[in-house]
């Protein structure tokens, strides 16, 4: 039985992990400073605690990291000084250049370092996201096989570490920057009380992010995780010469919601805080 670890049981890493599990891995988080949440979350998935990091590192075969982005340089850190030596899967989104440092930063333990990003929601039964994988040949196919069979769709590309991180930040750079600009657009017509006819534009199109008015509060709420994500598209932008101005001004947006953590907010207080506070008080 393959022993994978996952840091940490967050809404998608518990998910994917769930799946390894279904698929016959045993899965191993580590319930040191972690929030009732996500021990709530490890237990109904099955997940086994272990009660420290050196301990998952002795005994799991792959590790793999879905945490923030901007976090996700010192969770290797943290992996690399307990000299784990097996297979390291950072799964988060960050750049290529973010990533070669992780490699970096894993190089002394002698792990085994692959690159992965998961495009999709998390997986349940109506949803099936994809993990794409690059990296080291012969690492590639053990990591993907965790996942055979189940409702992660494990799926190998060519080219070495950087390559599912590049794609990852290819699509999130579209897909979250078009989000935001939809709801900075919606705040101006709203603003203007023009927002009725906004919509009715939108609508009358095939598909609109302008017309999903019901998906801004999500956005809001997850704003503290996407903006770093979008600082690291800007950076993968910009490290090959393409503008990196659209991706860190959606990041920007995404502050002013930092406020709205995990929250279920309503429409009308994520565009409220958008606006940005005059001097004396908040509008």
């Amino acid at each position: 039985m393959t022993v994978l670890g996952i840091l940490h049981p967050g809404s998608m890493g518990a998910g994917v992990a769930a799946q390894a599990r279904r698929s016959g891995a045993e899965v191993l988080w580590c319930s040191a400073g972690r929030s009732p949440e996500t021990a709530h979350r490890a237990e109904q998935y099955g997940l086994s605690a272990v009660g420290g990091l050196s301990e998952m590192a002795d005994r799991a075969d792959v590790i793999l990291s879905l945490c923030p982005p901007a976090a996700a340089e010192d969770v290797a850190r943290s992996v690399a000084a307990c000299s784990y030596s097996g297979t390291y899967v950072d799964g988060n989104a960050v750049s290529p250049a973010t990533m070669t440092r992780i490699s970096n930063i894993m190089r002394p333990s002698r792990a085994t370092v692959v690159d992965g990003s998961v495009i999709g929601s998390p997986p349940s039964a109506s949803k099936s996201p994809r993990l794409y994988l690059s990296g080291p040949s012969e690492a590639v196919p053990r990591v993907a096989k965790l996942f055979d069979g189940s409702a992660v769709q494990a799926r190998s590309l060519d080219g070495g570490v950087g390559q599912a991180s590049a794609l990852k930040l290819s699509y999130s750079s579209y897909q979250k920057a078009s989000r935001v600009l939809a709801a900075v657009a919606y705040a101006l017509a709203s603003d203007y009380g023009v927002e009725a006819e906004l919509l009715d534009i939108a609508q009358g199109r095939t598909t609109s992010y302008l017309a999903e008015t019901g998906y801004f509060p999500k956005i809001a709420a997850r704003s503290w995780r996407w903006g770093p994500e979008m600082r690291e598209a800007a950076q993968a932008l910009a490290e090959v010469g393409l503008p990196p101005e659209l991706a860190d001004a959606a990041a920007t947006v995404m502050e002013r919601w930092e406020g709205l953590k995990d929250t279920s907010p309503a429409l009308a207080q994520v565009l409220a805080e958008l606006h940005a506070a005059p001097p004396g008080g908040r509008v």
